[in-house]
């Protein structure tokens, strides 16, 4: 539990650069690159909880089935958000991987439909914002698809 536990909270003992230097240029479909995405998805939300609750609120009803996958407390604040991204990464070490990157991935996919949910509201407002909403929205699909197919290639024993 005590190994679990550092591993969990490695970047808050080495620094997110220290693990971006280590991992982020590693495809989407190797392991590290797989692990450096849960990382900075909990380093997200560690660093904007309100921000990512709120996300994560607004794409829940949208993407229901994603919801249950991820296994958020309800209601999602930013608590259980932070305690689904530890959940996760326990996961990785103690439980099975693929399961911990299919959460992970559903995870990101309630976070891409609310921030597009989100987008729409500021698009009227602020066609710039939401704009950039949207492409952030893109981006969060592309990482829930890399992890589902991380997923997908560790039951198949071809995560690299």
């Amino acid at each position: 539990p005590e190994v679990t536990a550092r591993l969990v909270a490695l970047v808050d003992e080495l620094g997110l650069d220290t693990i971006a230097s280590l991992w982020s240029a590693r495809p989407a479909g190797s392991l590290p690159g797989a692990l450096w995405r849960l990382y900075v998805l909990r380093e997200w939300v560690r660093r904007s909880p309100v921000t990512a609750s709120r996300e994560y609120a607004a794409g829940m009803r949208l993407a229901e089935a994603n919801h249950v996958i991820a296994g958020v407390a309800e209601p999602p604040g930013p608590a259980e958000l932070s305690a689904l991204v530890d959940a996760i990464l326990t996961g990785v070490y103690e439980g099975d991987l693929g399961v911990a990157l299919e959460r992970a991935g559903a995870f990101c996919r309630v976070i891409s439909a609310g921030r597009a949910e989100l987008a729409h509201e500021s698009d009227l407002a602020d066609p710039q914002r939401g704009r950039a909403e949207t492409e952030q929205a893109a981006t969060m699909l592309t990482t829930a698809t890399d992890l589902e197919r991380a997923a997908a290639s560790w039951r198949a024993g071809s995560l690299i």
